[in-house]
């Protein structure tokens, strides 16, 4: 089984063409983990990519979410072998699931929706998606910054003299932007996500 994203741009009559901005920020790691085939606009303001790993897939759709201007919609299930070069060329139930998930998306409140074969196993991955969601929505500026600097590694300690504030600041920032509710959501989304796959 693989994983499929379909991401649509939304306002986009009202805003301009965000894509080739997205493109480059999802492609530009060749290094990204899982990357089946990489992500291309299919038509209009819609991207597409493959994955093949959970946690990269959850990784993207978290990215997605903090922007807060795409409809993304996850397939999971099987391709058409072998894989075309173009991910537009792609076939198979995890790129038709992917196409009703970003539909769905687009009536959702957390703009994220998922299916696949395992119908309960979509919606848990979906609902653990939209808690994080809620948590994303609400996080200020100067909690993303706690955050990005948390996920890339650094102590507490670090962060304060990068920032300019105590420990203790730090940690109240973190609280505050539920940076361990995130972790802990990538972690239980990714593990299901997986176990779904393997199953």
């Amino acid at each position: 089984m693989v994983f499929v994203l379909t991401v649509d741009q939304r306002g986009s009559r009202s805003t301009s063409d965000l894509v080739p901005e997205l493109l480059n920020s999802l492609n530009r790691r060749p290094r990204r983990t899982g990357l089946l085939r990489k992500f291309e606009r299919t038509a209009g303001d819609e991207v597409q990519g493959v994955l093949s790993e959970a946690r990269p897939t959850i990784d993207v759709i978290v990215e997605l979410l903090r922007s807060d201007n795409w409809y993304v919609g996850l397939g999971v299930g099987e391709v058409t072998e072998p894989l075309p070069r173009s991910t537009r060329a792609g076939s198979g139930d995890a790129f038709v699931f992917a196409r009703e998930a970003v539909t769905r998306a687009k009536s959702s409140q957390h703009h994220v929706n998922v299916v696949g074969a395992d119908s309960r196993r979509a919606e848990q991955v979906e609902t653990v998606l939209w808690l994080m969601a809620s948590v994303l929505r609400r996080r200020s500026e100067r909690g993303w910054a706690v955050a990005d600097l948390l996920g890339e590694g650094l102590t507490r300690r670090e962060i304060g003299v990068k920032l300019g504030i105590s420990q203790s600041a730090v940690t109240q920032r973190a609280q505050a932007a539920g940076f361990a509710e995130e972790q802990r959501g990538r972690v239980l989304a990714a593990d299901l996500l997986g176990a779904g796959a393997a199953a």
